[in-house]
């Protein structure tokens, strides 16, 4: 009957000690990505001299805090002009005159995990005696890039801004199964959107030309889709 007891009780023994809470691992988590504040999106800057803000990122676990910025001459950041990297959440870049830049910035802990990079905001620096902007590079609306499409009939739709906001806009739309897209489907056209005919597994090819009743205008990037 003891060595009964005896066993009942070591057996009780090593339950409690198997409930007792192990050490919760902590998880990292990369830090938020960044809102930019300046200079706001489609800005003039009157100045070449530009200085960029942004809102502080947040990171669940305390972990210090890395900002890189780039900017760049073209939207998909094939060609980037400036970066910089430090835990402030503003930068100082001098850049060219009547210009056209796009910049983003992303955050990232001390244990390299990083975070998206922000939205993408545009803006012009003036120059002497400069009277008339390029548009900046058009937008993509519709269809999503590399998106796979189940119609006979596609829709494009894409958005274009000026800081000359009195300024016209048309396009020219190049399409096809090319790339880059060498037929140009339109000539002019004022609005922002165009159907085309698509047919089964293909793969399709498409650029917008956005011109200003001043004479300039910006070819924007290649985009891309498939039919099923």
């Amino acid at each position: 009957m003891k060595k009964f007891i005896y066993l009942a009780l070591i057996s009780v023994f090593l339950i409690s000690c198997g409930n007792e809470d192990a050490p919760v691992e902590s998880v990292n988590v990369a830090p938020t990505t960044p809102t930019l504040v300046s200079p706001v999106n489609n800005k003039l800057c009157t100045n070449n001299a530009v200085s960029f803000q942004w809102n502080a990122a947040v990171d669940s676990n305390n972990d210090p805090v890395i900002y890189q910025i780039q900017v760049s001459k073209d939207k998909d950041f094939s060609h980037i002009i400036m970066t910089a990297e430090s835990s402030a959440t503003y930068q100082n870049f001098t850049l060219e005159k009547a210009t056209a830049y796009y910049w983003r910035v992303k955050s990232t802990d001390n244990e390299d995990l990083s975070s998206t990079y922000s939205t993408i905001f545009s803006f012009y620096t003036s120059g002497d005696g400069v009277i008339n902007y390029l548009p900046f590079s058009p937008e993509l609306v519709l269809p999503e890039l590399n998106s796979v499409l189940s119609t006979t009939t596609a829709k494009l739709q894409w958005t274009a801004k000026d800081v000359d906001t009195k300024d016209k806009l048309v396009f020219d739309v190049y399409f096809g199964t090319t790339n880059p897209p060498t037929e140009k489907v339109v000539v002019n056209q004022e609005a922002p959107t165009l159907d085309v005919n698509v047919v089964a597994s293909k793969e399709y090819y498409w650029k917008v030309v956005v011109k200003d009743d001043k004479g300039g205008e910006t070819v924007g990037q290649t985009w891309r889709f498939r039919t099923n």
